[in-house]
């Protein structure tokens, strides 16, 4: 999970840096929105193998009842909020959707919630 939220993290440092271009007037810098899509991609994935597997763990492995931390419900919201955020983010790389600054915001909270859930998963380890 660190690599997914070090992933995310740079995905959203990406997708600011793209955003203050744009807020400038200026166009896309060449690479830049696939940089940031190349690095948002296996983030999203990563993170929702691990919400997927964050669950089976308790459950299996450590014989706890899943769902029942404060680390689990900040996972929940960190992973759908990366999930909406990436089906935004496709649809706006296919031109089908003009809301940058709504895939931005979510991109946000989905990075804090991430992290969030990530300081809040320290307790929980071995």
């Amino acid at each position: 999970m660190v690599v997914a939220l070090g992933l995310v993290f740079l995905a959203l440092r990406a997708g600011l840096a793209m955003r203050r271009r744009r807020q400038r007037g200026a166009g896309k810098a060449p690479g830049q929105q696939a940089r940031h899509v190349a690095l948002a991609r296996p983030a999203v994935l990563l993170a929702a193998v691990g919400l997927v597997s964050g669950p089976l763990s308790a459950l299996l492995l450590r014989d706890w009842t899943p769902f029942r931390t404060l680390h689990s419900g900040l996972a929940l919201a960190a992973g759908g909020l990366l999930l909406v955020t990436g089906f935004l983010g496709l649809k706006l790389a296919r031109g089908k959707s003009r809301a940058a600054e709504v895939h931005g915001w979510l991109g946000v909270w989905a990075a804090l919630a991430a992290g969030l859930a990530a300081f809040a998963g320290f307790v929980l380890l071995p």
